[in-house]
């Protein structure tokens, strides 16, 4: 698979690439997939599980990171219409769609298909996704929404961007353990 193939089949997983008005962030994001899957030998990005300790224990094989990863983004962008219309709030949209996007890119380093990797087991996640954002060219401020997007870091939010994709992921993965649980305090 080339780029161009590359390109396309990150521009059809990912439709909310059109919010990003900035072309230089919303290239930068479509890099960082590209190499991702490139790196990885990834030709199927819609098949790239979306995190498989939690699938096995939960018994959930079917879950993907594409479905994850919009659910993420279009929730963070819901989140952020709501508060920027009642409130004096000043989110970059462009910043969260990027952000969001990318925030679990280190999955497909993280993991091959179900099993997991060297970068899981030493680095954890999201620690390498901060080096792939950065390798393709996107600023601190897409690695810090990457970094802090959960708790699993001991890096909080910062900006309001970050904030809202860590609150929209929570709520994501909630969704997706909610099958599988009658109680989420025990997922």
């Amino acid at each position: 698979m080339d780029d161009q193939d590359h390109c396309e089949t990150i521009e059809t997983a990912f439709p909310e690439l059109d919010r990003i008005a900035d072309t230089d962030l919303r290239e930068g994001v479509i890099d960082a997939w590209s190499a991702s899957m490139a790196d990885n030998g990834v030709t199927d990005l819609e098949a790239v599980p979306w995190f498989p300790p939690a699938q096995r224990d939960l018994d959930l094989p079917d879950e993907r990171l594409v479905s994850h990863v919009r659910d993420v983004t279009r929730g963070a962008l819901v989140l952020a219409e709501i508060l920027t219309e009642r409130r004096t709030v000043d989110v970059s949209f462009d910043l969260l769609v990027a952000g969001a996007l990318v925030h679990d890119i280190s999955k497909l380093h993280e993991f091959n298909g179900m099993e997991s990797t060297a970068i899981e087991r030493l680095l954890g996640h999201p620690h390498y996704g901060v080096h792939v954002v950065s390798a393709a060219g996107l600023g601190p401020e897409v690695a810090h929404i990457v970094l802090a997007h959960t708790r699993r870091t001991a890096v909080a939010p910062a900006t309001i961007e970050a904030e809202l994709v860590r609150r929209a992921d929570e709520a994501a993965a909630a969704a997706i353990r909610a099958r599988a649980l009658s109680d989420l305090r025990n997922g």
